[in-house]
């Protein structure tokens, strides 16, 4: 039996959370959903994703921060992430590669 590979989904908006999860379920994938930084990093810390769709605007924990903190923790520095955002400015395309 091949394994599924399993993605995490940071995101605080219902609608977006339900698209996604949708979306990736059909195409195969397992899907964790996230409403908030803190939840996400609880989750990506204590089980194994191939992948994190990773909202930039966040309550309490931002996504950057987010992101900072799983790139500086040895058990998720390998995890892709893909940050989702509706922010287009460059000077925040700018911070969000940093």
């Amino acid at each position: 039996m091949t394994k599924r590979e399993r993605i995490l989904v940071i995101e605080d908006d219902h609608d977006i959370q339900d698209l996604l999860r949708y979306n990736l379920k059909k195409e195969g994938y397992e899907v964790d959903v996230a409403g908030d930084g803190e939840r996400g990093l609880d989750l990506a810390r204590t089980k194994s994703y191939d992948l994190a769709l990773l909202d930039l605007m966040l309550p309490g924990i931002d996504g950057l921060e987010v992101c900072r903190r799983v790139r500086s923790d040895p058990r998720t520095e390998g995890l892709p992430v893909i940050m989702l955002t509706s922010k287009g400015e460059e000077a925040d395309v700018v911070v969000g590669l940093g």
